[in-house]
């Protein structure tokens, strides 16, 4: 099922500014993009986009009240800093699966998320970050402030 067919179906005759929470996992995105997800979603705190083939962001929405942002099992490998300027109040981001090879996309985000944004990311899940043939390590990161930020740049870079 196609990502717009999908949201219609989740709107279930509700208006989209009346929804706070939308999962569209395992539905096809076409050419890697959002599709059908807009502005009029105000109230939107929760999104789930599991295995939908999402190569790019840049299509995604202002979401101002978005919380919490599942993106596990995709084909992402860059333009994350886009979450930080359509995300304001991201707090839980999923980024497992995703063909990100280099810590520096991430690293983007988290620096844009401290200078740019009232609250800081409490969790990012990193996933089968370098080879796919290894069997999928999960990775946290949890971030409190900026001197921290630091010392965890070095412990993954000791994993890479």
């Amino acid at each position: 099922m196609e990502m717009k067919k999908r949201i219609n179906l989740e709107l279930r005759n509700r208006a989209p500014e009346e929804v706070t929470e939308l999962v569209l996992d395992n539905c096809l995105c076409v050419n890697g993009e959002i599709e059908g997800l807009n502005d009029t979603f105000k109230e939107l705190e929760f999104l789930s986009m599991a295995n939908v083939e999402l190569s790019s962001l840049a299509r995604l929405p202002s979401l101002n009240k978005l919380r919490k942002l599942e993106l596990s099992d995709n084909i992402i490998s860059g333009g994350l800093e886009v979450l930080a300027e359509k995300c304001p109040n991201l707090t839980y981001l999923n980024l497992s699966g995703n063909k990100i090879k280099d810590l520096s996309t991430v690293e983007a985000l988290m620096e844009m998320k401290m200078m740019k944004m009232k609250r800081k990311m409490k969790l990012v899940h990193l996933k089968d970050m370098r080879r796919r043939r290894r069997k999928r390590k999960k990775m946290r990161m949890k971030m409190k402030q900026a001197q921290n930020w630091e010392r965890e740049k070095r412990k993954w870079a000791s994993h890479i």
